[in-house]
This record gives C-alpha cells, structure tokens and sequence, in this order.
C-alpha cells in the first residue's frame, strides 16, 4: 500500500522547520515526551563585525532572540544548547551566556568537538553541564586582533574584561577563580599561545563541567528537570485551591 503523499500544509511545516535549520540552527522538537528546543552554537560566535563567509558563524542576534522567545513560550518545555564552538567575540559570547543563565526554564548543555574560549561561559551558563569524552575546551586570557595602543590603560581594559569571563565562569561551575586563571595562564601547553587544552573527562574533574555525557545522557536529564519543575508548579497549584 502506497503512503499518502504530504498534505500542502505539511510540506510548508517541513519546509519552514528546514529553512529554519539553515538560517539559525534551530529546532522545536515536539515527537518526544516534551517540547525541547535545541540551539546550535557552532563555528565562530560573531559579534558587532560581519566575519567572512568562508567562517561558519553563529550569528548572536539569531540566538537572543530565540532565547528570548523560549523563555516567554508556554509550549517549550526545555533547552537544549548543543555546542561545538570555537570561541569568538566576548561581548557578544558573554550576553548569550547571561540570558542563558537567567532562564527559569530547564537548560541542558553539550559539548561536542569543542567549546573553546568565550564558549566556556555559555556551556556553563546552563543549569546542568555535559560535555563528550572525545570534546576539549580551551582557557585562555582576553586576545584582540589588529592595532591595539601600548598604554596602561589598554591593559587595564583587557584585565577588566578578563575579570568579567572569570567571575561569570566561576560563579556558574565549581572551579575557583585561582584555578582557572592558573589554567588561562599557563605557558607550557600551547605553542603559539597561552592557556590549557581540556579534555572531556579533565573538564569535569576541574569542576568546569557537571558531566561526561553524550545526547542521551542530555536530553534524559532535561527530562528530569522538566519533570522536577512541573511537578513543583503542580504542587503550588494544587495548594493554591
């Protein structure tokens, strides 16, 4: 028996959700025990300056907004932030991972290849970490590109903004500051940098990452914690009668 070809409606829904991928890297799923969203933050975060097309970029005023929107859409459950980042602008990383962690709804991270540089305060940002055995994570301190002034005050600025990465970093994960400057500031790992290289299960046993986990592992713990905040919102409802 031949299977009924897609209605015109269907065929836009499947069409809108494809384009949606594309343009945002981005998707409501709805086929599972709750309505989870998950967003990509892949390649290099772009921040005020259009990098080149040849970058695969993820865009910060594509994920605002959507963090926006799920965080005020009653039929989203959770989120789902799948990571595989080379770092980027620090401004633009650093408002991403504020909004994540103001979020009231459940938000699951995953590291996947890599979560370098400002990726680290955004896989953190979530209320629960995971990151793969196979991923790692870079720490370093602030670079700019380009001309930059040789006067105090230029690095007093960089000292400043390095200070903002490691107090929201520290803040949301269990690393101490010491620690992770130590780490931003080694000079015996990279060649043509300094800072450390972390691999999946060294994350963890920083206290950076909660733990090891791949999307299963994720997604099962999102469940949980959507369970957890439905159950609760259920119990003040029934005591509010």
């Amino acid at each position: 028996m031949e299977e009924s070809p897609l209605s015109y409606a269907e065929t836009a829904e499947c069409s809108d959700m494809t384009e949606r991928i594309i343009e945002t890297g981005s998707i409501i799923s709805d086929n599972g025990r709750y309505v989870v969203q998950c967003m990509t933050i892949i390649g290099q975060i772009e921040g005020h300056y259009i990098l080149s097309p040849q970058n695969k970029t993820t865009k910060y005023e594509h994920i605002i907004p959507q963090l926006v929107a799920v965080e005020q859409d009653d039929r989203i459950d959770g989120l789902l932030i799948i990571l595989n980042t080379v770092g980027g602008d620090v401004e633009a990383g650093l408002a991403i991972a504020e909004l994540m962690a103001g979020m009231k709804k459940p938000v699951v991270s995953l590291v996947l290849g890599g979560g370098h540089s400002i990726g680290v305060p955004i896989a953190v940002a979530a209320k629960k970490s995971f990151i793969a055995k196979s991923a790692t994570m870079t720490i370093h301190p602030v670079r700019m590109n380009g001309l930059m002034l040789g006067v105090p005050q230029a690095f007093e600025y960089f000292q400043r903004m390095q200070q903002r990465i490691t107090g929201f970093v520290t803040e949301h994960s269990s690393i101490s500051a010491e620690r992770y400057n130590r780490l931003a500031m080694n000079t015996d790992e990279l060649v043509m940098d300094i800072g450390t290289i972390l691999d999946g299960q060294e994350a963890v046993e920083e206290g950076l990452i909660d733990s090891i986990g791949d999307l299963n592992d994720a997604v099962t713990a999102l469940y949980k914690m959507i369970e957890k905040k439905k159950s609760k919102l259920s119990k003040k409802h029934k005591t509010a009668k």
